[in-house]
């Protein structure tokens, strides 16, 4: 069993969502944790976890974070870790899987299932094996608690339902040494 951790500095762990249904808003988790567990070394039936400090989100607009913080959405401060726990990477062909899981939000867990594709393993120049994933799926923010809402002067939605994941995620093997039990 081959264990990896993540490279956070070759890592993007992002969200997109529809503002006044016309634009889409990009946010980040900039503290967050990957491991991952394969059997072999191609991913086939790899277990991956993951937990992201609610707190590191941003969007780039301080005012809009805090307000992501609060109780309006994620309220960080009683809730303070998303995770997500994997079930399984199912290959689905040469480079293309499918990573089922349970996300929690908010202390509110439902499925997801991600589309993963597979780019590959290399050896850095220190000679570190790394693997990449590109992770992609969509949820509703809705159904994890994440409910409100605002209607403009001309009846439009603020906030889309619909989120759109997108994960870049650049592994690190672990060697023996460097793993503790």
């Amino acid at each position: 069993m081959a264990k990896w951790t993540v490279d956070t500095s070759h890592t993007d762990v992002q969200f997109k969502v529809k503002h006044l249904m016309i634009n889409t808003v990009t946010g980040e988790f900039t503290s967050y944790r990957v491991d991952v567990d394969a059997p072999g070394d191609d991913f086939a039936d790899a277990m991956f976890s993951f937990e992201a400090d609610v707190a590191s989100i941003s969007t780039k607009n301080e005012m809009r974070d805090n307000h992501l913080k609060s109780d309006d959405f994620f309220n960080a401060e009683k809730f303070p870790v998303m995770k997500f726990t994997g079930k399984g990477l199912t290959k689905t062909s040469e480079n293309e899987f499918v990573l089922h899981g349970d996300l929690t939000i908010r202390d509110v867990t439902k499925p997801v299932t991600l589309n993963a594709e597979y780019g590959g393993q290399m050896v850095d120049f220190y000679g570190n094996v790394k693997a990449g994933f590109e992770l992609t799926g969509s949820l509703n923010r809705k159904d994890f608690g994440l409910s409100w809402n605002g209607v403009t002067e001309a009846g439009g939605i603020v906030v889309s339902d619909n989120v759109k994941l997108i994960l870049n995620v650049q592994l690190q093997k672990l060697v023996a040494e460097n793993i503790v039990a």
